[in-house]
């Protein structure tokens, strides 16, 4: 027995040591990204690449993101940005530079998507997918206010249609301050109100005279002084939702992200929403981005080969971009979006796998690339848009919150005047007007002390 249990045990010890001789020895990096379809890509790509292991970290917080690189703990090797973040974090050094690796791959991009990972001239991310805008709007109650979508071309065609929608008791739209779409809107305008030099130290804002800027916040604040837009529902809270189910908003400017989260949020209406071009200025052709993110390598990575490596095969190959296209992203790349299965497709895929045609059995696919291929390469971000986007509402928000007290202490007075409630119940008289005009003043003066504070030279 003695002789026995000896050799189980040398044989353990020789199995222990195999064991530890035959570790996992491939190269590990990790993910920084919310990407649903991200399981799927890892499982592809370790697949096609067996020496290379990747983990999945991280959401949507740039704050967790941020605190992951102050401290050096838990930082990605990959990472997830929107657009409009991408040059705060290539500004600040923390993205490396993708120029030598990305030669030839702007022609296999959209012209929005390839200009927004870009800083100066060079290339610090590869793009993931893509948020043209686009009109989404419910028909079936654009027929009652008798108005042909369709033919909404303009700005003032898009006004005409919500006066109309206004007199069955429909808001066109509702924004109560939202800055990506205040943004993507300056940039359908035509507006560039930021500019920053090559070497990413001086920055320029002037919306108080870009005159983009000036003419949309002219004519929203006209919709909203005409309450032709309801400004007390907060995109994405479950009574915009709700407005959106029962028909009191009609329609929506959104990337076109928007149908698998149409159909998500808001599954009713299923077969009764269609998607148009987005009305512009001055009716001609153009258009922006709104979303959309890209992937960057992070410049603490140490493994930036592997690294690349597995971004190219999530935004650059073939197999890695159907994946997130089947999985409902929009594609960033042009082969994709002229091929015409992609064309042609009529359903939106829900979260059990079943194919609805929420819109109407409209062809969406062949509007949206159209949209992508309309969007103007002249906006930049600032190189600390995420601070901008966050301060939004501190600041241009105070315009949307003066338009909410006053509209419920008009709606308070008519009420009183009709008898049916008393003096006493009355609300506070809101003071002074506060503008969109005001609040895009107030919001200039916020980020170019912001900017001061952070070392950049301000203009």
């Amino acid at each position: 027995m003695t002789r026995a249990l000896a050799a189980l045990l040398a044989l353990a010890g020789a199995v222990s040591a195999a064991g530890c001789g035959h570790g996992d020895t491939r190269t590990q990096i990790s993910v920084w990204s919310w990407e649903p379809s991200m399981a799927a890509l890892i499982r592809g790509f370790e697949k096609d690449n067996p020496d290379i292991h990747v983990t999945q970290i991280g959401t949507a917080d740039y704050a967790k993101l941020n605190s992951a690189i102050q401290d050096g703990y838990g930082t990605p090797d990959v990472v997830q940005l929107e657009y409009f973040a991408l040059p705060q974090y290539a500004v600040s050094g923390q993205l490396r530079d993708l120029t030598d690796r990305t030669k030839g791959y702007g022609d296999f991009y959209t012209p929005g998507s390839w200009a927004s990972v870009q800083l100066a001239g060079r290339v610090y991310g590869v793009p993931m997918d893509s948020g043209p805008m686009a009109f989404f709007y419910n028909e079936d109650v654009f027929r009652q206010a008798g108005v042909d979508a369709t033919k909404i071309r303009s700005w003032d065609d898009y006004r005409e249609a919500a006066v109309k929608l206004k007199d069955i008791g429909v808001s066109i739209a509702a924004d109560a301050g939202d800055a990506s779409f205040y943004n993507a809107m300056i940039w359908l305008a035509g507006g560039t109100p930021y500019h920053t030099s090559k070497d990413g130290k001086d920055v320029s804002i002037t919306l108080d005279t870009d005159a983009g800027t000036q003419a949309f916040t002219e004519f929203w604040q006209q919709m909203i002084d005409d309450d032709l837009v309801d400004t007390t529902l907060v995109t994405w809270s479950d009574r915009w939702k709700q407005a959106l189910g029962s028909g009191r908003v009609a329609s929506v400017f959104a990337g076109a992200w928007m149908p698998s989260l149409l159909l998500a949020d808001v599954p009713g209406t299923a077969g009764l929403w269609r998607v148009a071009q987005m009305p512009t200025r001055d009716g001609k052709p153009t258009n922006a981005e709104n979303g959309g993110s890209a992937l960057g390598v992070l410049n603490s990575s140490r493994k930036p080969d592997a690294a690349f490596r597995f971004v190219d095969y999530v935004c650059h190959s073939r197999t890695g971009i159907r994946t997130r296209v089947d999985g409902g992203s929009f594609p960033a790349d042009n082969a994709t979006l002229d091929s015409e299965a992609f064309l042609d497709k009529t359903t939106v895929t829900d979260a059990r796998g079943l194919d609805v045609p929420y819109f109407g059995g409209q062809k969406f696919n062949r509007v949206l690339a159209q949209a992508a291929a309309r969007v103007s390469t002249r906006f930049s971000y600032l190189p600390f848009e995420v601070y901008a986007r966050a301060d939004f509402r501190a600041t241009v928000g105070t315009a949307y919150t003066w338009a909410n007290e006053a509209e419920r202490y008009n709606d308070a007075i008519r009420r009183l005047q009709e008898g049916l409630v008393d003096v006493k119940d009355l609300p506070a008289k809101p003071g002074a007007k506060v503008t969109l005009r005001d609040g895009i003043a107030l919001w200039q003066t916020d980020l170019k002390e912001y900017g001061a504070n952070q070392g950049f030279t301000m203009h």
